[in-house]
């Protein structure tokens, strides 16, 4: 039987402080049917030395860099080269925390015959790749996926033709993959792996950490769009935006004073 290949694709912009980590937690997977595609959007920080030195050692990875329209687009650029049956997303400072992630990843949807996504764990990894907080996966159903975000990015895994028919969508800046959520869960609910699959690293420059309060907004007005056009109700769920934007303040500070970290703006 014809091996299962899985593709990560990695997006970077300016992102060389943590880019060789990134690249080497890929490289070190033991699982051996795996390919790693790099989008660079123009680096000017020495990130296409680095790329182009572990390209030179290791034939798995293939890159590209130019500019494009966002995250989203970088990201479908990624989907568009991609050779393996499964991809996955794993951004510039993040990383995967042993060598089997991979391994139980091709091991979940071997377990589930006919299962078109997957998604696991996370761990929150200071800028000295220390981890102070893990969130195991967790439970899963569609209306519990209209209320919140749920999912985490890196630890997620989609079948490549599923994501060729259901891209992210390149308006949106910061809530992209929870719109993708929305859509492949509405055709099946993922294969759910107990155990940490990737690690998100809180630093200065994180996107994720310092405009988690747009991303918020942008998530409700994804989940108002598919809510109406299910007949339900929004306005419950912007009452709810609401609390969790008060409430997130509280959770990124604290993310914040765990990872000791300093307010900067996002370079991409």
């Amino acid at each position: 039987m014809k091996k299962m290949k899985i593709t990560i694709v990695t997006v970077n912009l300016n992102g060389n402080r943590f880019l060789a980590q990134a690249i080497d937690s890929v490289l070190r997977q033991d699982y051996p049917e795996l390919e790693h595609i790099i989008i660079d959007g123009g680096s000017t920080d020495g990130s296409l030395a680095t790329i182009e030195q572990a390209a030179g050692r290791d034939q798995r990875i293939s890159w590209t860099s130019g500019s494009d329209q966002g995250i989203a687009d970088a990201m479908n650029k990624g989907i568009s080269l991609a050779s393996g049956d499964v991809v996955g997303f794993l951004h510039s400072d993040d990383c995967y925390p042993t060598a089997d992630v991979i391994t139980s990843v091709v091991a979940g949807f071997e377990g589930s015959p006919g299962a078109i996504w997957l998604t696991g764990g996370i761990d929150f990894i200071n800028a000295q790749g220390y981890c102070f907080r893990s969130f195991p996966v967790r439970t899963y159903n569609y209306n519990r996926l209209l209320r919140s975000n749920q999912l985490f990015h890196p630890a997620t895994f989609v079948r490549t033709d599923i994501l060729r028919q259901n891209q992210f969508d390149p308006n949106l800046k910061l809530a992209m993959d929870y719109d993708l959520w929305l859509r492949i869960g509405s055709l099946s609910a993922p294969v759910l792996l107990d155990r940490s699959l990737a690690c998100f690293r809180v630093h200065s420059g994180s996107c994720s950490i310092h405009y988690s309060d747009a991303a918020l907004v942008e998530e409700y007005a994804i989940r108002r769009h598919y809510l109406r056009a299910m007949g339900q109700v929004a306005f419950p769920h912007y009452l709810a935006c609401l609390v969790k934007r008060v409430l997130n303040r509280a959770f990124v500070h604290g993310l914040l004073k765990a990872g000791s970290l300093e307010r900067r703006s996002c370079p991409r």
